[in-house]
């Protein structure tokens, strides 16, 4: 929740915690719709994300909580009410540790590592001009429940990671896709140890393709129209800019492979 949208932890109404990013925050109105969208997207993908959810937050609620508000450059403005996008949080926050950053120790015993692969196909497609964002937990069994714990707990257990943020898909609000050969990738050439060649992204290649004409008309029917201000046709040409896009996603990761940085080290 450090992220410039200021996003704020709250609970629903059906029991579960979400990160909340409202309409008016700092970043832009679209971020709400890029999240979304993008989230649906990635599932489609089978690639491990959080539910994800429209939350509407009252007037009264804003009222009478002083740090539901936006905090800007000159000024602390109340978040508005309405419709909000919320992304749920894995698990109860008093029970559940998640982590942005691993070091290599424990990176290595994240058991869902080769998924990174499967993120930046996510990530090349959409054009996500922020650093990949990602969430690490651990899971253990307590009676029939399952809970996450630190790391400081049962370190032979294994971690997983769970993609968030897709606010910068689509370039933020200016939903356009300003390529480059390291946009998309994740922060650590560690996570690609795995790929050894364009087979390594090939599942997740495969599904992108099956996306089709009326899967992004089911997921965009589902975007409250205030949050694209009713600009049906924006979020049309969106859709389609990304039905074309699919066809140019394994030009940019060989891109990205051939960059300075030498993202996969173990490419044959």
């Amino acid at each position: 929740m450090r992220g410039g949208a200021q996003a704020h932890l709250m609970r629903c109404s059906d029991g579960h915690y979400y990160v909340v990013k409202f309409q008016n925050n700092p970043q832009h109105k679209r971020i709400l719709v890029n999240e979304l969208l993008g989230t649906k997207l990635a599932a489609r993908l089978g690639l491990p994300t959080t539910p994800v959810a429209i939350v509407e937050v009252s007037e009264e609620l804003i009222r009478w909580t002083e740090e539901l508000a936006m905090e800007l450059p000159h000024s602390r403005v109340a978040c508005v009410a309405g419709l909000q996008f919320g992304s749920r949080y894995p698990g109860d926050p008093r029970e559940v540790a998640a982590f942005d950053f691993l070091p290599d120790e424990q990176l290595r015993r994240v058991s869902n590592l080769h998924e990174f692969a499967g993120m930046l196909v996510f990530d090349k497609w959409t054009c996500n001009t922020n650093g990949r964002q990602t969430l690490f937990c651990r899971k253990r069994e307590t009676g029939n429940r399952e809970v996450r714990d630190t790391p400081a707990k049962e370190p032979e257990e294994p971690y997983e990671t769970i993609l968030i943020d897709q606010g910068f898909c689509f370039n933020a609000g200016e939903w356009n896709f300003p390529d480059a050969p390291l946009r998309g990738l994740y922060a650590r050439n560690r996570v690609y140890e795995g790929v050894i060649g364009m087979v390594s992204f090939g599942k997740w290649l495969e599904r992108m393709e099956r996306i089709d004409e009326r899967a992004m008309q089911e997921i965009a029917e589902e975007i409250p129209p205030e949050w694209y201000e009713d600009d049906y046709d924006a979020l049309m040409r969106l859709c389609e800019q990304l039905l074309k896009r699919r066809m140019r996603v394994p030009d940019l990761i060989l891109e990205a492979k051939r960059s300075n940085r030498q993202p996969f080290p173990n490419w044959v």
